[in-house]
């Protein structure tokens, strides 16, 4: 794997830099293509043509695909390479996933890879983009960004997105837990807009906040995310536990089917949107103090044993007591820890 970083000009950069930097590259000139959207930039142009300018550096040898991401996305790597053994590279194949929000798959199209949430196309498929692109991009001024460019190109070449729910555009506001802690069954693929929402672990910046989910993502970037649900009987408690984030204890017994619904702490893209202007199922933060879950956020991951994974979550400052005497009130857990085989071949089954 290799990668490109692709600008619209060229920046400074140190010697010293040289070994940790990736391939800086200078896009060729677009100012011959149209560009009529007035809400958008004509560097959507430049960006849409990245895919055809790579392939044309030649050194393409072994080459399977072509995988591009905005500034701002952030790639499981492992769990990339996962998803795309899936898929004969030989054959045609453009390969993302949608917006989080309904009315932007409307703006813009149900059938198309939203570029911040990145995509795949395979070789043979990036050649046969290469060639006709220029000409594609003549036809489509109107269009607002370059991932509708190439989608647009993409019907073109009768080639359909083959969703992979793992790529997250995430075009929402505000905190990503109810998201993250309800993760589909499916390999993590990639974050995006992560300057925009709040950083995903509490009390940390959103660098800090990388850096500590690249702990649990090199010791197991196959399970990353991945909720269990579990029940303890004598308590009268849900848990939830999503592997490397958090876990969540809920006084009662709430059903899977619930659970694996993403609660609403996330704002919509359109802010006066509401709950029904999303593309998938959510359910409502809880308001009740009896049914808000305690959550324990990751603080430490660690081998243990060489074959199993230690997790020790912290509690937060704040927790609700809620006096009833049906059920035991989880306030007196102080640390919760989950042991779980690393299993890279998880997602071969």
């Amino acid at each position: 794997m290799r990668g490109i970083v692709w600008l619209d000009k060229a920046v400074k950069t140190y010697r010293n830099e040289t070994q940790t930097l990736p391939e800086l590259r200078i896009s060729g000139d677009t100012s011959q293509f149209a560009y009529k959207n007035k809400q958008g930039h004509r560097s959507a142009i430049r960006i849409s043509r990245i895919v055809s300018e790579t392939l044309r550096l030649g050194n393409t040898d072994n080459v399977r695909w072509f995988v591009m991401g905005d500034d701002d996305t952030v790639f499981v790597t492992d769990n990339l390479v996962r998803i795309l053994n899936k898929y004969d590279h030989n054959q045609y194949y453009y390969i993302g996933s949608l917006s989080e929000s309904h009315l932007q798959n409307i703006y813009f199209s149900y059938g198309m890879a939203y570029g911040g949430g990145g995509f795949a196309i395979s070789y043979p498929l990036a050649k046969a983009l290469e060639k006709m692109q220029d000409k594609c991009i003549q036809r489509y001024p109107g269009l607002y960004g370059s991932d509708d460019r190439m989608q647009a190109c993409m019907a073109e070449l009768g080639v359909p997105l083959t969703k992979e729910l793992g790529f997250h555009q995430y075009d929402v506001y505000g905190n990503l837990f109810g998201l993250l802690g309800a993760h589909p069954v499916t390999p993590l693929v990639s974050l995006h807009h992560l300057d925009v929402v709040e950083p995903i672990f509490p009390n940390m910046n959103q660098v800090a906040a990388l850096k500590h989910l690249k702990i649990p993502m090199d010791l197991d970037s196959a399970g990353l995310m991945q909720q269990s649900i579990c029940y303890d009987r004598s308590n009268g408690w849900t848990l939830s536990v999503s592997w490397g984030f958090a876990v969540q204890i809920f006084r009662g017994v709430l059903s899977p089917r619930e659970i694996e619904m993403p609660s609403r702490t996330f704002l919509n893209w359109y802010r006066r949107a509401d709950y029904t202007a999303y593309a998938f199922n959510t359910r409502p933060v809880m308001r009740n103090p009896c049914q808000k879950p305690f959550v324990f956020s990751t603080c430490r991951v660690q081998n243990w044993k060489t074959t199993r994974l230690r997790v020790s979550t912290r509690v937060p400052a704040f927790l609700i007591r809620c006096a009833n005497g049906k059920m035991t009130d989880p306030d007196q857990v102080e640390r919760i820890e989950v042991y779980k085989k690393p299993d890279p071949h998880l997602w071969d089954r």
